[in-house]
């Protein structure tokens, strides 16, 4: 999972979303709403379709799933389910892009802590502050965070929800990128000499699945990036910094 930049609408489609909001809200008041006819109607729309070009580009050239990171990202998901939460279905900060193995994981679960999301939003928060990764495995993992001496609660309920420890294919597809990575650094270490935006430039070329905030974050004890850290100092900090920085 990689943290996402959440892009501004153009003007038109944002309108039009105000424009169903606006129409839901009324439709509740009236006990008339059927927020699921709602959304397919709406989903047929040019205004909608648009939408989805814009969260695909925001997913990146691969237009990967928000969520996985692995499968391609098809159809819109709602963060908040619109079936629990109409209050917000046409709200653009709740709308993400997604594949259809997490949309039907997913599905209408949102669980909730004192009023709080438990699942993580890669648009708001860094997706690795809650998992982990298992470089052995491949699969993602919820976060211990040994300050709290706990297992973070959204990466357990977001790795529970959406099978990040469970899918085969999803764990093959992080490993072949760590591999990628870690050939990456290795050839940089055994250079002997490290240009830092070179080796950006490279490492998020080959980087399909987020990793990198793992491995400048908790995989920094993992080799080869504990090479780095150990051998360029200097060079792992300012890669460090910018990884940082886009999460």
């Amino acid at each position: 999972m990689r943290a996402v930049n959440r892009t501004q609408l153009p003007a038109k489609i944002q309108n039009y979303l105000q424009m169903k909001q606006a129409r839901v809200h009324e439709d509740v008041k009236n006990h008339t709403l059927d927020i699921a006819v709602s959304w397919n109607q709406a989903r047929q729309t040019k205004s909608i379709r648009d939408l989805l070009v814009v969260l695909k580009e925001m997913a990146g050239a691969r237009e990967r799933c928000m969520y996985c990171v692995d499968s391609h990202g098809c159809d819109i998901d709602h963060f908040r389910p619109k079936a629990h939460f109409p209050e917000v279905a046409f709200e653009w900060s709740n709308l993400l892009l997604c594949c259809s193995e997490c949309g039907r994981l997913k599905g209408s679960q949102f669980p909730l802590e004192n009023g709080l999301p438990q699942l993580i939003d890669p648009c708001i928060e860094n997706p690795w502050e809650h998992l982990d990764f298992d470089p052995q495995t491949g699969c993602i993992t919820a976060r211990f965070n040994v300050h709290d001496n706990r297992w973070s609660n959204k990466g357990v309920k977001t790795v529970e929800i959406l099978q990040l420890d469970k899918r085969e294919a999803l764990s093959n597809g992080y490993k072949l990128t760590l591999k990628r990575l870690s050939r990456i650094i290795s050839d940089a270490v055994q250079g002997g000499r490290i240009t830092v935006a070179e080796l950006l430039a490279h490492l998020f070329e080959e980087d399909d699945h987020g990793l990198l905030g793992w491995c400048f974050g908790a995989g920094a004890s993992v080799f080869p990036f504990s090479k780095m850290r150990d051998e360029f100092p200097h060079e792992w900090n300012e890669c460090k910094l910018h990884v940082d920085h886009l999460n």
